[in-house]
């Protein structure tokens, strides 16, 4: 039973992407799974490349995607990845897609299979700042939970995807202009409950995780 956790490489001005710092620093087992760990592209398009040759490389039952949002203060489990790229700036290899869809022959949304809501309550309870999210916005974060959605739809029908945005780790936030940041050691901790919650069995929660506005 096994486990792919990813995580990014540093985008825009940062040096350091605590995505990945964090993923980095997960057990290399959680319960009776394997965790795989890997560092992905901040790039349009071709994070769907890298990510495929990963599912390729071995069976994995669950693929975890977990990114960074700063100005979020909490820990965020996406629900849906919507079709569209719109990118307020360029990716790591200067694509800038604007108003583009990300599959022409797609569906206007992929929603995650995973127990977003026993997810988020699990890092609740484990202390960690945590919200179910409705929007993963529209750069490499949401085209990733996207393609995830698609890969899953029309190669890998029995993998489980989900995807996760953490804040900035206080360790790295230092010029961040007061950005809300939490503990690396914190993020490293709720995204541990979340896969405990991810794999257990069972329905998801029916408790009112939804927003006004």
């Amino acid at each position: 039973m096994k486990i792919l956790v990813t995580g990014f490489d540093p985008f825009g001005e940062d040096d350091i992407n605590p995505s990945y710092e964090a993923v980095k620093k997960l057990p290399d087992k959680i319960g009776r799974f394997e965790i795989a760990k890997a560092e992905i592209p901040t790039v349009f398009r071709k994070s769907k490349d890298v990510l495929r040759e990963l599912m390729v490389s071995d069976d994995f039952n669950f693929v975890l995607a977990v990114g960074l949002a700063g100005g979020r203060s909490e820990m965020c489990v996406e629900r849906v990845a919507i079709n569209m790229d719109d990118a307020r700036i360029p990716d790591n290899e200067n694509n800038q897609p604007i108003d583009e869809m990300i599959e022409q022959e797609g569906p206007p949304a992929y929603f995650s299979n995973m127990p977003v809501k026993k997810m988020v309550q699990a890092m609740d309870e484990a202390g960690v700042p945590s919200r179910l999210s409705n929007t993963a916005g529209t750069f490499v974060c949401n085209h990733v939970l996207y393609q995830l959605g698609s890969l899953a739809d029309t190669e890998f029908p029995a993998v489980k995807f989900g995807f996760i945005h953490v804040p900035y780790a206080k360790e790295h936030a230092e010029n961040k202009n007061r950005m809300p940041a939490m503990p690396l050691d914190d993020i490293v901790r709720g995204l541990h409950a979340a896969i405990e919650a991810m794999v257990d069995e069972g329905d998801d929660l029916r408790r009112p995780f939804g927003e006004l506005h």
